[in-house]
């Protein structure tokens, strides 16, 4: 926290100002960072490829990889039915955790609140500074320290609300800063797509668009019943957000409980080939991370939402502290058979490993 910053009160003088900070493309961006050779080429971070029949996903890609559609999440396939001459990586949980530590420590240091929400973005506080254009000189310091010290870009929103700054980090993608004041929230929120909004993906966009709501305007001018009879209270939830109101608070979180890793499918699939495949991804990169903290865990999570967006959680706890890729895989493998069985679409799979032990005392969140 900086000297004299101030917590912010809701009713209180102090009008909240918040950043979100979205490190550009950052997988790509760390590669290219280690290998300059890299940078004007195509970068795929995900599964290998191997010419067209791999059954992983593509993690994240670079923006000259984007401008041949390739996106993250989309099968790694497909990603190289686009681009076959792209670069295709395999993720260095390594060297991104090194340098996403970098990054989330100087934040913290600009921050009234800090809340870490990936390894590539953060939310911060910064009501204190008193002014949206002192919030525009902490963002580029920001940008400009970030980029000298670890030579990647970062594009942040400012907004009043965490919500508006993150549609706003989206904006002015890559090294982008955008402000969204509260007068202008509406103006600025309201032509875009609905699924803009926390919470609202394809499956919803569909059912949003059948009864002839596109844009967060027309969310924010529906029907009140009409979105509770199509969506149930969660409609009205939306609603709430589409007026551009989130009253969430930025929420500082000093210890590592544990790390997790989740991937959406681009299409909803009961394939079982490409299911386990995308755990066995998902299990290599969390140990990768625990590798590189010198961690240990006893408790397994499998996290399943499938197209409906029905979703559940299944743990499996071990006896001893364990540091084993295969273990996590085996755990995560029978976790799923109960869903993978019932033949429904998987839209989300998600892996987290809890009950952390350090190689010391336990890690503080500013030395992630």
């Amino acid at each position: 926290m900086r000297k004299g910053s101030k917590p912010w009160m809701r009713n209180n003088c102090m009008e909240r100002i918040i950043l979100h900070v979205d490190l550009d493309a950052f997988f790509a961006a760390c590669e290219e960072r280690e290998d300059p050779n890299l940078k004007g080429k195509p970068v795929i971070i995900g599964a290998d490829p191997k010419n067209g029949s791999g059954r992983g996903v593509v993690s994240t890609a670079n923006y000259e990889a984007r401008k041949f559609g390739i996106k993250s999440a989309m099968p790694i396939s497909r990603a190289f039915r686009l681009c076959p001459d792209g670069i295709y990586l395999r993720p260095n949980f390594l060297i991104y955790d090194k340098v996403s530590a970098s990054v989330m420590s100087i934040l913290k240091k600009k921050a009234d609140k800090f809340q870490q929400v990936g390894i590539d973005e953060a939310f911060l506080d910064v009501s204190s500074c008193g002014s949206y254009e002192k919030a525009v000189e902490i963002a580029n310091e920001l940008k400009s320290e970030i980029k000298e010290k670890e030579k990647i870009t970062a594009s942040i929103g400012v907004a009043p609300n965490k919500m508006v700054a993150k549609i706003a980090s989206d904006e002015n993608k890559p090294d982008g800063i955008t402000v969204v004041k509260p007068e202008d929230v509406k103006n600025f929120i309201y032509p875009k797509s609905v699924r803009k909004l926390w919470g609202i993906g394809p499956k919803t966009e569909i059912i949003l668009n059948g009864i002839g709501i596109k844009t967060i305007e027309d969310l924010a001018e529906a029907d009140p019943k009409k979105l509770k009879d199509k969506l149930g209270n969660t409609g009205n939830y939306f609603q709430f957000l589409a007026h551009g109101i989130d009253e969430s608070l930025v929420e500082e979180d000093y210890g590592i409980k544990s790390f997790n890793r989740e991937h959406t499918f681009e299409e909803d699939t009961n394939d079982k080939g490409l299911i386990l495949s995308t755990i066995k991804m998902l299990s290599h990169d969390l140990f990768e991370q625990l590798k590189s903290d010198k961690a240990s865990f006893k408790t397994v999570t499998l996290k399943i939402r499938f197209s409906n967006f029905e979703t559940y959680t299944r743990a499996k706890s071990i006896n001893s502290f364990a540091n084993d890729e295969n273990e996590i895989i085996t755990n995560a493998n029978r976790l799923s058979e109960e869903f993978i069985k019932t033949g429904r679409k998987i839209r989300l799979v998600g892996i987290r490993v809890s009950n952390l032990k350090f190689g010391g005392a336990q890690k503080k969140l500013s030395n992630i």
